[in-house]
């Protein structure tokens, strides 16, 4: 997850994907057996959001999840939560465009990837949605 200024970066998936198109999605990536998780997480920021490792704050992991799918099984998800206090992102083709938001008001995003609330809720905590 990609934080800036008390919001969090959503991201609407592109036709150039094989999967979750046109849905919101925050960045991700697949972390080989051998790889380090958190080094993943950097690449995956870099190549999807053009963000260098200078421009980011810190970032923070969170817990390791296993979330559900029915098309593929069980996914290991390691989650982290940078920052950045860049607002402009050059995003590649993963994704069409994307958003800042404050996490009480992400239920107000429609097409979601079915697992976006739980990831966000992992590095964040509960979201008060008042």
């Amino acid at each position: 997850m990609l934080a800036w200024r008390g919001r969090i970066g959503l991201f609407k998936r592109s036709a150039a994907v094989a999967h979750d198109q046109g849905l919101w999605h925050c960045i991700s990536g697949y972390v080989e057996p051998d790889a380090v998780p958190l080094a993943q997480a950097v690449i995956e920021l870099s190549e999807e959001t053009g963000l260098s490792v200078d421009d980011l704050s810190g970032i923070v992991p969170g817990p390791v999840l296993t979330l559900a799918d029915a098309r593929s099984g069980d996914w290991t998800v390691h989650t982290f939560l940078a920052y950045t206090d860049q607002r402009r992102l050059r995003l590649d083709g993963e994704h069409d465009t994307y958003r800042w938001v404050r996490p009480h008001l992400l239920a107000s995003f429609d097409g979601q990837v079915t697992w976006l609330s739980d990831v966000v809720e992992a590095v964040l905590g509960p979201i008060d949605r008042r």
